[in-house]
């Protein structure tokens, strides 16, 4: 099966950057989408942003339009997260997952094993 793996994450201060890569290796593995999700401690893991990997569309979040951006490189299998103006709220363990497109984290059949985002001062 695909395999996921995470990296870029860390502690940043209110207002950094920190920019999150995703690489997909094993089997040859088709997606209508890619994702970002995160989760908070307490709170329930939810859609950051998503990316079709047939049509080029990209949706964020509302908490996040304006200040994150997706994008991939089809070719390597690769997915980012280029996150500025970062909030303490950001805080949570971002997570890669790849399967069809939906908001909910139970559509996506497979997850990388997450990077931490600190954002404290």
């Amino acid at each position: 099966q695909v395999q996921l793996v995470e990296s870029g994450g860390g502690l940043v201060q209110p207002g950094g950057s920190l920019r999150l890569s995703c690489a997909a290796s094993g089997r040859t593995f088709s997606s209508a989408a890619m994702a970002w999700f995160r989760q908070a401690p307490g709170k329930e893991r939810e859609i950051v942003a998503a990316i079709n990997w047939s049509g080029g569309t990209r949706t964020l979040a509302d908490s996040v339009k304006g200040r994150f951006t997706i994008s991939r490189d089809n070719a390597k299998n690769t997915v980012h997260l280029q996150m500025n103006s970062l909030k303490p709220e950001d805080t949570a363990v971002y997570y890669c997952a790849a399967g069809v497109y939906s908001a909910s984290p139970r559509d996506y059949d497979y997850w990388g094993q997450g990077t931490q985002v600190t954002v404290s001062s």
